[in-house]
């Protein structure tokens, strides 16, 4: 936390976040939906303080009362956006389930020990909003939060946007204006110096809600847009359809600098990441800046197989771009400081589906890369592929976990439903660029109490590059 007397939560810059302190601890939720396993999700808390003696260890393990939840990504009360609050801590992680639509608030005042402190069941978010499958959760400067959600009760695609008093918890109502929904909803930023917010577009969650079928995407139940919208007025004012390039627009990050006016957006199906920015007219617009091709394969569900860009995420100082290629199974490290022609400076891969002794063959390759070898660290193969992601406050470590979401981690990567998903860190040289596997380093969650678990998006309790927003 910043050294500031009667100052609230965070930090006063992303600058001064860079200083911060070395993580000690970080929270994953850990799913056993779509898993042989009939236990509730759990939040794990994973000490990565090396001088620890229990450091690569689960040491906490917070199970929720109920089934089939799907618990996915998470945010905080409050973060840098409060900076100027003293009234406001950081002291409870938000914790929406994406498959019951539920929504987790649990306290994390004794941080290596959080507590469920609250519980919003479906029924309160469909009356109330209109909504369902929670997704996104984004702590507001006015002590609100506001949760992005992908679909209506009956799981056609909706994309809204649920508003929680900051100190009850409860459902206020929605965000947006009636009638003003996306077709379809997933992630969002905002950035109040602009007034502006910019939302993205995963698909219909009866769609997607077992697995993925690109018959539905010939069959629109997939979103290819951006969305902007007035952060006073909460007005749609623009609507960015990338096309084909851009289908399945997922993780959507502006530079962390507020005064930027740019961002970017990684769209998996064709693996592709574009850069938004607002002309000099005031309309916003968005350019392609990354492409990653697709493989020719056999022996494989389709002839082609893309990466499949699940999650990106930016340094604090805006200098480096990161993202996943799911399918692919790497990595990748950009430079940005040329914001239009980003320079691919690092890369790794760490399992994924075109390893040298699995069942794809590679026919055709543009990059020229061959089939990687296996990823084994501490004796343990890696089942699945790198997916979220999380980087340290001053950029050197990297973080990664391998499950997407159980339903399709179930059809591409069945293995890790049986072996159980893995943590593992990334060196970065942050000064060259550059991505270096940690082979110290190594969670294994398919040796739970409970049994193999898939564990999702990587929290650290004082703030992170994903949760922070300054305004």
């Amino acid at each position: 936390m910043a050294n500031c007397s009667g100052c609230g939560p965070g930090y006063s810059s992303p600058l001064e976040a860079m200083k911060g302190p070395r993580e000690k601890i970080v929270y994953l939720p850990c799913i056993y939906r779509n898993t042989e396993i009939l236990k509730p999700d759990y939040l794990s808390t994973v000490d990565v303080d090396p001088d620890s003696n229990t450091y690569c260890q689960v040491i906490h393990r917070l199970p929720m009362p109920n089934l089939g939840d799907e618990l996915h990504h998470s945010g905080w009360n409050a973060c840098s956006s409060c900076f100027g609050d003293a009234s406001k801590r950081r002291n409870r992680l938000i914790l929406p389930a994406l498959i019951s639509s539920r929504i987790y608030v649990i306290d994390t005042s004794q941080p290596r020990a959080p507590r469920i402190h609250k519980m919003v069941e479906p029924v309160d978010l469909y009356y109330k909003s209109g909504l369902a499958n929670p997704h996104t959760s984004h702590c507001l400067a006015n002590g609100q939060i506001m949760i992005s959600c992908m679909g209506d009760p009956s799981g056609f695609g909706k994309g809204g946007f649920v508003l929680l008093d900051g100190e009850t918890f409860e459902v206020t109502g929605n965000w947006e204006h009636p009638g003003e929904e996306a077709p379809f909803g997933y992630d969002f930023w905002y950035q109040p110096r602009h007034n502006v917010m910019m939302s993205t577009e995963w698909g219909a969650p009866r769609a997607l809600i077992d697995g993925f079928n690109p018959k539905d995407v010939q069959q629109g139940h997939y979103g290819q847009r951006i969305h902007v919208w007035d952060w006073t007025t909460r007005r749609k004012l623009q609507s960015l359809d990338l096309g084909e390039d851009g289908a399945i627009p997922l993780e959507i990050r502006f530079l962390h600098n507020p005064d930027e006016l740019q961002g970017y957006v990684g769209c998996a199906l064709r693996s592709n990441v574009f850069r938004f920015y607002r002309t000099e007219k005031g309309e916003w617009e968005a350019e392609k800046v990354i492409s990653i091709p697709s493989k020719k394969v056999e022996g494989w569900m389709l002839p082609e197989m893309p990466g499949l860009i699940t999650d990106i995420l930016i340094s604090m100082d805006d200098r480096f771009l990161y993202f996943s290629n799911w399918l692919h199974g790497d990595i990748r490290q950009y430079d940005i400081t040329n914001r239009r022609k980003p320079r691919l400076v690092g890369q790794v891969f760490l399992g994924g589906s075109l390893v040298n002794d699995g069942p794809v063959k590679v026919l055709d390759d543009p990059e020229n890369h061959g089939q990687p070898n296996p990823c084994i660290i501490k004796g343990k193969r890696i089942s699945g592929a790198p997916q979220m992601l999380q980087l340290s406050l001053d950029g050197k470590r990297l973080y990664v976990t391998t499950s997407l979401y159980s339903g399709w981690d179930k059809q591409f990567y069945p293995d890790m439903l049986r072996e159980g998903s893995v943590m593992m860190q990334i060196n970065v040289d942050t000064k060259k660029g550059g991505l270096t596997l940690n082979e110290n380093f190594l969670v294994d969650f398919g040796k739970e109490p409970d049994g193999p678990a898939l564990a999702h998006e990587l929290r650290y309790p004082g703030g992170d590059c994903t949760s922070d927003i300054w305004i």
